[in-house]
């Protein structure tokens, strides 16, 4: 029976993966920086684990045995034009969403490949493809994670260990509910985050599906992927995913941003002349 680690089942895509994952028979290790808010998952272990604390993740993997299958979920999210988030909370973001998730891989990568095979799946975002306004700086730390799982695929492919990229759009769970905000109460971007307040719900005409959906992406392509069948690297999920990123692909910058304007609305925030002294 295939074994399964997954970061950040308090809530969201990660709890709702380790139950999908369970119940598709796999043996699920569940793992949460607060070990009581995994109470009640119906899975082989539930450990402590901080990713940001490499002796919180040794501990953690030595405790799971060997793991078959990686789930890097674990996040967070700060907001805020890119002149006032303050540095530390950015590093502090980066500390989970692309350090936490290499040092994750780091941690298990080594016996995958001596056992020959297994399965990473790292859940960036649709952000991590395309940068809003006043979302910049999560953009950038999954942008980072895309970055490295390029590499990590190309580098342990040969090994047999697959690696997947996960890319929800907006959901409804809690995680956005409980991202940090920056200099948007006022001036000077109040305006513009009042421009953008409620575009996911646009894209989406007011629908934001559960976790669930995500659980059953990532599930479906650790199947195939523990099965020894083709999987794709990158998995975008969600209706916005699947309508943004490929008008991405297509359009240069000047298009794509002038495309997204006029599909949300968004011609009273337009790009303003520089102002000359």
């Amino acid at each position: 029976m295939a074994r399964a680690l997954i970061t950040g089942c308090s809530t969201g895509f990660g709890r709702a993966t380790a139950v999908e994952l369970a119940r598709r028979g796999l043996e699920v290790v569940a793992t949460a920086r607060r070990v009581e808010t995994l109470d009640g998952l119906d899975v082989a272990a539930r450990l402590r684990l901080d990713v940001v604390d490499e002796a919180s993740v040794a501990e953690a993997v030595a405790a799971a045995g060997p793991v078959d299958v990686l789930v890097n979920n674990a996040g967070m999210s700060v907001s805020g034009p890119v002149e006032l988030v303050p540095l530390a909370e950015v590093e502090r973001m980066f500390a989970t969403n692309f350090t936490g998730a290499v040092r994750m891989i780091q941690a298990v990568v080594a016996g995958m490949r001596e056992r020959g095979g297994g399965v990473i799946v790292n859940v960036s975002s649709i952000a991590g493809r395309v940068s809003r306004p006043l979302g910049g700086f999560y953009s950038a730390s999954k942008y980072a994670l895309e970055a490295v799982s390029e590499a990590l695929r190309i580098e342990v492919g040969p090994f047999g260990i697959r690696v997947v990229v996960v890319e929800p759009g907006f959901f409804a769970t809690s995680f956005s509910d409980n991202g940090i905000r920056y200099g948007t109460d006022g001036p000077p971007y109040d305006e513009l985050d009042r421009a953008w307040s409620g575009v996911d719900g646009k894209l989406l005409g007011g629908d934001r599906p559960g976790p669930e959906v995500v659980a059953g992406a990532i599930a479906d392509v650790v199947e195939r992927a523990l099965a020894g069948d083709e999987v794709p690297f990158r998995v975008p999920v969600g209706a916005d995913a699947e309508l943004v990123l490929p008008v991405r692909r297509q359009l240069d910058d000047d298009a794509f941003e002038a495309a997204m304007r006029a599909q949300l609305g968004l011609d009273q925030w337009a790009r303003r002349p520089p102002r000359l002294a």
